[in-house]
């Protein structure tokens, strides 16, 4: 069994990049605690000035007591993933190895590149969502792994959680990994194993814009874009199904063990009277010799994964990062894992967020911008495994200065191309008279439009609150970021429901004690991990690894060449 750490993300380790490093040009930089700008001539020079200086005692009380509370809601939400990772019950998981399957964990073990990393998603969908219905991880593991060199996005049905079939968080799922590699233009690689429709709940699966029919026009929609749509059929594929391999740019089918029909033999049989066996209807042999469905007959689970692998050697994709890219980088100096003890699990603490990134970006250092405006939001330049990127971490309410500075720092990022990260902890804009008169309206709307413009790629961690309007200026889901993801201690609400009650009963209403109860419930980050509102809960200590990763599925595709419609003005 997977350790707790592991349980919750599967990541490996990072190569160093091989390609070498392009000269940097003198950079001017601003220690985060000095008012004083200085020039230097070397990276190293530059990069010493703006390491972030720690205050973290590690021997306090406080520490340990912070490192304890969330040890704890860590190996909560771990023991959680070790669950769903499991898939069916034992009697599933027996009959299918039986049958000369390998489990779905196993099929992506086997498919991506010996020693490198598989990024799970969504491990949590579905949870505790259809009452005595037990669907681990929807029946479903979406990720990032790296095939034959390249960065692809595997989804895989698994067939010991109810036959493999769609629930509608099963779609969702499906149709957010096909989001995520049409973002990034990573190729598809589908390891179908699944009896279609849950036809019981088929009204929340089947006729809605992002239902099961969504899945295919994907595939149309990437596959005409050139990014590849790779299909191993390795169970049943029946029904709407069945257009994921017949949509699919090349497929692999298993003899004797891998389906794909429209209507299996049951149906057959009540439509027209003819009585046909599944293998004789829809099965490799027939599909790979006659009708063409198929590309590649294999002859067990092993062999179509190793025919799965050389269609992505054949894709003439890239294999390599940004040229640009540093061969080399530093680690933090301070350890990710002190992460537990600074910021504990208490919300209405405020987070220090430089101590944070200290332990994210390479050599803790961070080129700080605007520190001394707008200060409860921190801006600024840093890299993470060699990759550029900008930081945006709130560091208390959103006031008109903030908002602006943030638009500002939004514009330079996108003239320049770096990749932006949002650290989410925020409780929303500043209200009252004052910050009306100030134009807190129009300025957070300025936040807003630049998120939501921003044609780079986006990444967020909630790694506290996310309130109100605070969340659309932070990037949250509903301004499309590459990649959401939540730490255990992450809340999600329109407003705290202390505040929320308070509103009620200013307005007349009388408090309903359930309701502040309802509130919590729906807040918290199991509520929003099983519904999708993220794209998975990790550990602080892995936030460096995960970015690391989403950064490589973001700069590691194909290209496709964008243009900055505005020039940087001053906000």
């Amino acid at each position: 069994m997977a350790s707790a750490s592991r349980a919750i993300v599967r990541i490996l380790h990072h190569a160093p990049r091989r390609r070498p490093f392009a000269p940097v040009s003198p950079t001017i930089c601003l220690r985060p605690s000095s008012r004083t700008v200085a020039t230097f001539t070397s990276p190293q020079q530059a990069a010493q000035i703006s390491v972030i200086p720690t205050a973290v005692d590690q021997n306090s009380d406080a520490f340990h007591q912070n490192a304890e509370a969330m040890g704890e809601l860590v190996a909560k939400v771990a023991a959680l993933h070790e669950r769903a990772a499991q898939g069916g019950p034992q009697k599933a998981r027996d009959k299918h190895l039986q049958r000369g399957k390998m489990l779905v964990r196993d099929r992506i073990t086997a498919l991506i590149d010996p020693g490198t990393s598989f990024l799970e998603l969504s491990a949590l969908a579905a949870h505790d969502m259809y009452g005595n219905e037990d669907v681990p991880a929807a029946g479903m593991v979406t990720g990032l792994g790296t095939v034959e060199g390249v960065m692809c996005m595997i989804v895989a049905n698994d067939s010991t959680v109810k036959a493999g079939s769609y629930f509608p968080m099963t779609v969702k799922k499906h149709v957010r990994a096909q989001e995520i590699a049409a973002q990034n233009r990573l190729p598809c690689i589908y390891l179908v194993d699944s009896g279609g429709a849950n036809l019981p709940r088929q009204a929340d699966v089947f006729p809605d814009r992002d239902h099961f029919g969504r899945i295919f026009f994907n595939q149309a929609r990437m596959s005409s874009q050139g990014i590849p749509q790779i299909s191993v059929v390795m169970g049943s594929c029946t029904a709407g199904g069945a257009y994921v391999p017949s949509m699919s740019d090349e497929n692999v089918i298993v003899q004797e063990q891998g389906t794909i029909f429209l209507a299996g033999p049951p149906l057959v049989k009540a439509a027209t009277g003819e009585e046909v066996s599944a293998e004789d209807l829809g099965g490799g042999k027939l599909h790979s010799e006659v009708s063409g469905v198929t590309d590649y007959l294999a002859l067990d689970d092993a062999h179509a994964l190793v025919l799965a692998r050389r269609c992505i050697a054949n894709l003439n994709f890239p294999t390599t990062s940004n040229p640009a890219l540093k061969p080399t980088w530093e680690e933090p100096l301070y350890a990710p894992s002190e992460l537990d003890g600074i910021v504990g699990t208490n919300l209405k603490t405020q987070i220090p967020m430089h101590e944070i990134i200290a332990r994210i970006v390479d050599g803790s250092a961070f080129s700080e911008f605007k520190p001394l405006y707008g200060s409860t939001l921190i801006t600024g330049f840093a890299t993470i495994y060699g990759h550029p990127v900008g930081i945006i971490a709130n560091n208390g309410i959103l006031f008109s200065e903030s908002s602006l500075k943030g638009a500002h720092f939004i514009q330079l990022c996108c003239k320049r191309n770096i990749p932006l990260i949002f650290l989410q902890n925020i409780s929303g804009f500043m209200v009252g008279q004052d910050a009306e008169k100030g134009g807190i309206a129009k300025n957070g709307a300025k936040l807003v439009t630049a998120v939501a413009c921003a044609d780079v790629p986006k990444f967020t961690v909630v790694v506290g609150s996310s309130a109100g309007a605070g969340n659309y200026g932070m990037c949250g889901r509903a301004y499309s970021p590459r990649f959401l993801w939540a730490w255990p201690t992450a809340k999600t609400s329109v407003m705290g429901s202390e505040q929320l009650s308070a509103v009620m009963e200013a307005v007349g209403k009388q408090a309903d004690p359930e309701l502040k109860a309802r509130i919590e419930r729906e807040s918290d980050v199991l509520f929003a991990t099983a519904r999708l509102w993220d794209d998975g809960i990790i550990p602080p200590s892995h936030t460096r690894r995960v970015l690391g990763m989403g950064l490589q599925a973001a700069m590691g595709g194909s290209v496709e060449e964008k243009k900055t419609e505005f020039g940087v003005f001053r906000m």
